[in-house]
Order: C-alpha cells, then sequence, then structure tokens
C-alpha cells in the first residue's frame, strides 16, 4: 500500500486528478469506479478543468459508481445520479450510455442488484476505483457491523452515516435509511483503488485503517488490506493521528 500525504483538500485533489488523467491517457476505455460526497468534488472539477483546457478525452470511459440512495429519483438534487451530472458528466465529453449508476427507484430491487452485479463482472472489472472513507470507516455504503456483503446490495444505513449525511438534507428526517452499494467483493475486485480523505472527521478511522494490520467488518476499509494495488492520498488533517502515532513511536 502506498500512502500520500498532501498539505490540503486542494493539493489532494489535484494529485488524484493528474493520476486518474494519466490511466485515462494511457487506456482510452478505461472502466473508471466514482465515487460520491464532498471529498472527490474537488478531484472531479480538475477533471473537467483538464477537459476543458487539455482536451483530456473521455468519450471512450465507462463508469460505475458505488452507490444511490433508496427511492431517490434521478432529478432529486441529493441523488447521486445528479450529483455526477452536476459535478462531472455534464462538463465533460462522456457518453452517457457508458455511465452506470444503481436506480434507486427501481421496482424490483432485488433485480436491480443482481442486475448491476452482472455489469460489473460483465465489463472485464474496474480499472481504477476512487474511494472516499466514511467517518466509521465505512466504503461505499458498506457499514461496519457484524457482516459485510460481498456482492452489491441494498444495504440500511447507519444512524452515524445518516448524522453525517444531514448536511446535505433540509432535515435528518429527510436523508433515506436505505441504499444500494456495491459491496466489499465488489470494490476489491478493481485492479486499482485511490482512497481520497480529508479533514479531522476521518483521522480516526484513518488511523485505525493506516496503523492496524487486521480486516475487520467493523472497519470496512480494513479489507483494503486485502488487496495489492491500494494508494492512499490524505491531507495532513485526516493523516494527523497517524503522524502523532509516528511521532511518539519517534521519540
Amino acid at each position: 500500500m502506498k500512502v500520500i500525504v498532501r498539505e490540503n483538500y486542494d493539493e489532494i485533489s489535484k494529485l488524484c486528478a493528474q493520476i486518474i488523467a494519466s490511466k485515462v491517457k494511457e487506456k482510452p476505455d478505461l472502466i473508471l469506479g466514482l465515487a460520491t460526497g464532498s471529498t472527490p468534488i474537488g478531484t472531479y472539477k480538475e477533471l473537467v478543468k483538464m477537459h476543458k483546457e487539455e482536451k483530456l478525452d473521455f468519450s471512450q470511459i465507462k463508469t460505475f459508481n458505488l452507490d444511490e440512495y433508496v427511492g431517490m429519483n434521478k432529478d432529486n438534487p441529493n441523488s447521486y445520479y445528479y450529483f455526477m451530472m452536476e459535478n462531472l458528466f455534464k462538463w465533460i465529453n462522456i457518453d452517457l450510455k457508458n455511465v452506470n449508476i444503481p436506480d434507486g427507484k427501481a421496482l424490483d430491487l432485488t433485480k436491480e442488484v443482481e442486475e448491476y452485479e452482472n455489469k460489473l463482472e460483465k465489463s472485464g472489472g474496474v480499472d481504477v476505483q476512487l474511494l472516499g472513507i466514511g467517518g466509521n470507516g465505512h466504503i461505499a455504503f458498506n457499514e461496519p457491523g457484524q457482516y459485510l456483503n460481498a456482492k452489491t446490495s441494498v444495504v440500511e444505513l447507519t444512524e452515524d452515516t445518516i448524522t453525517a449525511n444531514s448536511r446535505f438534507f433540509n432535515s435528518l428526517e429527510d436523508v433515506p435509511r436505505k441504499a444500494i452499494s456495491m459491496g466489499i467483493g465488489s470494490i476489491l475486485r478493481s485492479k486499482e483503488i485511490i482512497l481520497l480523505a480529508s479533514g479531522k472527521s476521518k483521522s480516526k478511522a484513518l488511523f485505525e485503517f493506516l496503523t492496524k494490520d487486521r480486516v475487520t467488518t467493523y472497519l470496512p476499509v480494513s479489507f483494503l488490506h486485502l488487496h495489492s494495488n491500494v494508494t492512499v492520498i490524505c491531507d495532513k488533517d485526516a493523516y494527523s493521528l497517524v503522524e502523532e502515532e509516528r511521532l511518539c513511536k519517534k521519540n
């Protein structure tokens, strides 16, 4: 595992975008796994900038998003489909036929998750998967608990995640309680994974992940220890507890 620490959010966003852009140039038909939330917004802005200023070409790129809220219409500003359109897709030359996001309004959710997982498998696998990390250590919507789903599934959101995501809604009651999420196994099939972390709120989960060489369902991000090609890109705030530990051991 490679860990890269930068000064602030802007720096990690630029670096992440540069890495993704280099992969796109190497393989124009790259399959990208994409994340939502506040953390990747800076990366998407940088990719849009590269498309406009450097003609970075997304015309052959295929994408798979990690998750979507259950019961959320695509045109709802809080849906992840809307998020991806507003922050990336509408500003680049991607073919929307190559965009894959779970349908949170599917009438048959069991069928929806099975078909999404089949699409992932038939694609040959995600080349580069972008991940964020929740304050409780979740990746996608794989929440801490007694067990984790291996494949794309409908999941119950924890109160921690509901509270954290309430900042995007008018009230806590408006936050959906369920989501469709790629499973841990789905994520680990990716050929390469980039984990982005920014801010003090992520420092505890990142500390638990980076300083303890173990895997537990109560810290879903820990399953990335099982992958052979993971790059963690974080700012100093997110890395602060790891740095404190390192300095204590040094002294």
